[in-house]
């Protein structure tokens, strides 16, 4: 089964995205992924924490642009107004 230009894309974003988020925890927290984790859903701080994360998605995305590949820089596109949602429902709750 061939994988799509647009499904590498969704993939790759919230790949950056997640790798990115870890090394944000691992690199400014003492305690452990979970902990951290679960201690900024309380005060209301994983939304930003999710976000930063994200911004590795832009040069993704123009990435994909500049090689040609509109359909990778398609899903990027998908991944992060997925992520945005994410963000909006978190603020929300």
């Amino acid at each position: 089964m061939k994988i799509s230009e647009l499904t590498k894309g969704i993939v790759a974003a919230f790949s950056a995205s997640l790798s990115m988020i870890i090394f944000i925890i691992l690199f400014l927290s003492e305690g452990n992924i979970e902990d951290s984790f679960i201690l900024l859903f309380k005060q209301k701080k994983l939304g930003g924490l999710i976000s930063l994360g994200a911004l590795v998605n832009l040069p993704l995305f123009f990435l994909g642009l500049r090689k040609r590949r509109e359909n990778f820089a398609k899903g990027i596109l998908i991944a992060s107004l997925i992520i945005v949602i994410t963000v909006a429902l978190l603020k929300i709750i």
